[in-house]
């Protein structure tokens, strides 16, 4: 089975994406983990990604389509396949979908979880990061026990670039115009289920478990 998580930042992806993977077995395929280590290491790709990342806007379609086919054609055959942040507008779904069929694959299910506007942007404006280890915190939902300090290391915690209130806001404004169009193409496809994103981690889940059949 082949899943494409959709869905705003601040909805709860990554959150969704480590359930499912031990629900499923999966593979998954994260263009923003894919991202991240190459800006953590530096890497020409890492270079130019940065750029766009923390202006809030999309790293362009050729370098997001070679990295996510270079990972799925590492998969093992008869995995299954979770996507995540990927695809991110037409252009990158038609590549998908074509890739796919040449591989005589198909995506099974499109996952798309709502969340309003407003409690999107509290939830990333609030995060915190020890960007040594990588660990996330919130400064109303899981605060550290000394405000900017890491509880387990004593490092400093900081708000990364583009979690910054008017980031966020550029960044919806991007994903509003470019991603939510897919919506309506996987809809058409009858392959789309929404979840309300807004409820607990737990609620969030058992709808996603209930849309799979599970």
């Amino acid at each position: 089975m082949n899943i494409i998580l959709l869905g705003p930042p601040g909805a709860g992806k990554g959150t969704q994406a480590e359930r499912l993977i031990k629900e499923l077995d999966a593979v998954q395929i994260s263009t923003g983990d894919i991202f991240r280590t190459n800006i953590k290491n530096n890497t020409p790709l890492g270079t130019k990604a940065k750029e766009y990342i923390n202006k809030g806007q999309l790293v362009p379609d050729e370098l997001t389509i070679d990295l996510v086919w270079d990972a799925l054609d590492k998969v093992e055959d008869g995995k299954t396949i979770l996507l995540d942040g990927f695809p991110r507008n037409i252009t990158q779904a038609e590549a998908l979908d074509e890739g796919m069929q040449k591989r005589d694959n198909k995506i099974d299910k499109v996952i798309n979880i709502n969340v309003p506007e407003d409690v999107i942007i509290e939830r990333i404006s609030g995060r915190r990061v020890n960007v040594s280890t990588g660990k996330v915190y919130h400064i109303k939902f899981n605060p550290p026990k000394v405000e900017g300090i890491d509880d387990e290391t004593g490092e400093k915690l900081i708000q990364r670039e583009d979690d910054t209130e008017a980031a966020v806001k550029e960044r919806l404004d991007v994903y509003n115009k470019h991603t939510s169009v897919l919506i309506d193409y996987y809809n058409k496809k009858g392959i789309l289920v929404t979840i309300d994103g807004a409820k607990t981690p737990d609620e969030v889940f058992d709808q996603i478990k209930k849309s799979l059949g599970r």
